[in-house]
């Protein structure tokens, strides 16, 4: 009877324990709720928005500007968007007749962040090892002279940049797209050599005392130690450089490395005299974000650890 009694006790005390570590709702809660829910509704609408447009047929589309639904559904608007309709069959549906070459342009801008991503995250990881872990004279000077470079606007740099492109003959080139801006980023230095200063120097010390080059300890100990922040700074360098507009506008005028972001545009005001199809720039525009949606749902949780690990360093 005792142990009976032990084992009712325990279990009602196990209850309380539950039911006190469970939350109560309270008016703050509530109204913490509702916000998180209003903003989460503010911030996904617009990409509902989106496909609704892009599944609507851009004939039917003015008759219920505000449906809900898509209007008309039809996939003609993903078919023009690469390339599989005709142009009789984008008139019927109310396309300008105007043609986007998704395929052509998304691979421009594949090429184009790729490249990029690759080039200045490397160079930034050199550089960062460099003021980390090499002793050299002047070497905070020349760091805080680097941190001055944060606070320069990027819009100041443009008009620069397009005549040391149009100098060296480069215009319209996927060279003249990457080379400014691939060898040298204030941000990435700064954020990679605060987490190197974070690292330990005993592995690199041992490696020194066995012979180790400074080259062979920064690709076998240095970046595989780093590899989290890196794949930070390559995605985020990544996204930056495929929503990337102001500089492919000025040195692309022509479809040969034109990317998909500045042929949205090109698209949408290529027949100015009739209405925009807005179906089929809202499908080019589905297709342009799904690689950036994918690479978040892939790596976002990544992306959060890091970036709070290199602020706790």
């Amino acid at each position: 009877m005792s142990t009976i009694a032990q084992g009712a006790s325990r279990g009602t005390d196990g209850t309380a324990a539950a039911t006190q570590r469970r939350p109560r709702w309270s008016p703050g809660r509530t109204a913490a709720w509702i916000y998180i829910i209003v903003i989460l509704v503010v911030t996904v609408f617009p990409f509902y928005w989106i496909l609704r447009t892009a599944f609507s047929n851009n004939v039917a589309l003015p008759t219920d500007p505000s449906s809900l639904l898509p209007v008309d559904f039809t996939w003609g608007a993903f078919e023009r968007a690469l390339g599989l309709g005709s142009r009789a069959q984008a008139q019927a549906q109310g396309g300008s007749g105007a043609a986007i070459n998704t395929p052509l342009f998304l691979r421009n801008s594949i090429i184009y962040a790729v490249v990029q991503t690759a080039l200045v995250v490397f160079c930034s990881a050199m550089a960062a090892y460099a003021f980390s872990r090499l002793r050299w004279r002047g070497r905070n000077t020349v760091f805080n002279i680097l941190l001055g470079a944060l606070m320069v606007p990027a819009i100041l740099t443009l008009l620069p940049n397009f005549i040391f492109i149009r100098d060296i003959h480069q215009l319209n080139s996927f060279t003249g797209l990457i080379l400014p801006g691939a060898f040298f980023s204030a941000f990435n230095i700064f954020f990679l050599r605060q987490f190197m200063l974070g690292l330990s120097t005993e592995v690199e010390e041992a490696a020194t005392m066995d012979g180790a080059s400074r080259m062979r300890i920064f690709f076998t100990i240095t970046l595989p130690m780093t590899s989290a922040p890196i794949a930070t700074l390559s995605l985020l360098t990544f996204i930056n450089t495929w929503n990337d507009y102001f500089w492919p506008l000025l040195a692309t005028n022509d479809d040969h490395a034109r990317p998909l972001t500045l042929a949205l545009g090109v698209f949408k005001q290529s027949s100015p005299q009739a209405a925009p199809d807005w179906a089929g720039l809202m499908a080019a525009t589905t297709i342009a974000a799904l690689p950036m949606l994918a690479l978040f749902i892939i790596f976002g949780r990544r992306i959060v650890n890091s970036i709070g690990f290199t602020g706790i360093k």
